[in-house]
């Protein structure tokens, strides 16, 4: 065992150099991954426009069930981050396990649902048998990486509500280095590896997740927290925490699900409208995925830290915290979207050397340029309602949105088949909703006084 475990006082202040401290072990534990999931795609994309554009519907079908962990993570990362800013420690460790027995309960499913489920929903989806056959397959490889991502995500929710962040860099390290040196060899069948292709990318995405799973659980034992927070001292089932962590998680969980499922049903249409365009979008997915990173770091310190102020009683400091918070993810979004179009050739010649891809591609990512930038304010507002603990209310503002969203993309692409660059302005759409209502709720106090 290394030194000793942290100050037991885990309240948090609200300033600059607090949601820093947060944020930045975030948003590099965010960052990685995506570098990770980039290679990915550029090591796909060299199998051809069919493998990446099959890689955008498999990826943002698993991303359904990765969501819904990220519901599950978030409500309880907001019930700790309040036992924390109560002082009551000793709560965390139950809540821990639950949270595992219950993410394990739902990884369940998601096997099961994709077994079942999965090959007549594609099938009736998507227009080229080939692809089909291609996503059916690999999905059946990669859904059993469901349950160490969901216990990671457990993770993840331990250490940002305790303000232990900094260590989620450890297993984010594993876990990326391992998937782009086993795609690298799965894929291609380099490394005295077996050359799989397309599924070689499913594979080494499931030893990953274990790896990076194993390595974190590790750090939690080496850095003494497990001891601190009494994490293994009662494993008994407790249907008691359970009713509380589903109760807070599920309008998140179902919120996550629905905003993804629509993000399908988008990529679902643009199928229809050829590969080019479908292997054009998957790239959008994967610049709003690594210059996304901050904006999502940020929204998850915003969780923590308005359940964390709230449960010490200081909800009149809430409005400024979000004030500080939503300030530094603006400029640091602008600067990203500036330089996305300074260079925007440059980053879409990573994906493709294509010249017409290339060409198309260009006022396309101009258009996601400007929904990052709207993301960067509007997640945070939505975020600060999390933390409230009030997720019924993130639910119905994302139903609203997603109403709005579904019916603008059915019309543009399926009704009256205009390009996809008017298509991905759903994106403004979606975000702007998600602000002004968000912004409306916690300007409106109805969350204070708010038990959990």
């Amino acid at each position: 065992m290394s030194s000793a475990a942290p100050a037991s006082d885990l309240r948090l202040t609200t300033s600059n150099r607090q949601i820093l401290s947060i944020a930045l072990p975030i948003s590099f534990s965010i960052f990685v991954p995506q570098i990770n999931f980039i290679t990915n795609n550029i090591f796909l994309g060299q199998l051809g426009e069919t493998s990446l554009a099959a890689a955008g519907i498999t990826g943002v079908y698993y991303l359904i069930f990765a969501v819904i962990g990220f519901g599950l993570n978030n409500g309880l990362q907001a019930i700790i981050s309040r036992r924390a800013g109560q002082g009551r420690v000793e709560e965390i460790g139950k809540l821990f396990i639950q949270g595992v027995y219950l993410s394990l309960g739902i990884a369940l499913i998601g096997i099961i649902i994709t077994y079942l489920f999965a090959p007549a929903l594609l099938g009736s989806t998507l227009r080229s048998p080939e692809m089909t056959n291609q996503c059916i397959e690999f999905l059946h490889i990669r859904i059993w990486g469901l349950p160490f991502l969901y216990i990671y995500q457990m993770r993840n929710a331990l250490l940002v509500g305790t303000n232990q962040s900094k260590l989620l860099v450890w297993g984010t390290l594993a876990e990326t280095l391992a998937n782009i040196v086993l795609d690298y060899g799965l894929i291609f069948g380099h490394l005295g590896l077996p050359e799989l292709g397309f599924n070689g990318a499913a594979i080494a995405s499931i030893i990953a997740e274990f790896l990076g799973m194993f390595v974190v659980f590790a750090v939690i034992e080496w850095k003494g927290i497990s001891k601190q927070l009494s994490l293994y001292r009662n494993l008994r089932f407790n249907p008691k925490e359970i009713r509380l962590l589903f109760v807070q998680s599920s309008p998140l969980i179902f919120q996550y699900a629905i905003s993804v499922i629509s993000w399908e049903f988008f990529y679902v249409l643009v199928e229809h409208h050829g590969s080019r365009d479908l292997a054009i979008s998957n790239t959008m997915r994967n610049i709003f995925g690594i210059f996304g990173v901050f904006t999502w770091a940020f929204a998850a310190t915003t969780n923590t830290m308005v359940s964390n102020i709230i449960g010490q009683d200081h909800s009149d400091q809430v409005p400024a915290l979000i004030g500080r918070i939503v300030k530094l993810s603006m400029l640091l979004a602008f600067t990203l979207c500036l330089l996305l179009n300074i260079i925007p050739e440059t980053f879409l010649s990573l994906f493709s050397s294509e010249p017409d891809f290339i060409r198309e591609g260009v006022p396309v990512l101009r258009v996601v340029s400007v929904a990052l930038f709207l993301m960067s304010f509007a997640n945070i507002w939505l975020n600060a309602v999390t933390g409230t603990g009030n997720p019924g209310i993130n639910l119905k503002i994302e139903v609203f949105a997603i109403i709005a969203y579904s019916i603008y993309v059915y019309l543009v692409l399926e009704v009256y088949r205009l390009p996809i660059t008017i298509g991905w302005m759903a994106e403004w759409i979606y975000w702007s909703i998600l602000f002004m209502l968000s912004f409306m709720y916690i300007r409106s106090g109805k969350w204070k006084g708010k038990q959990i």
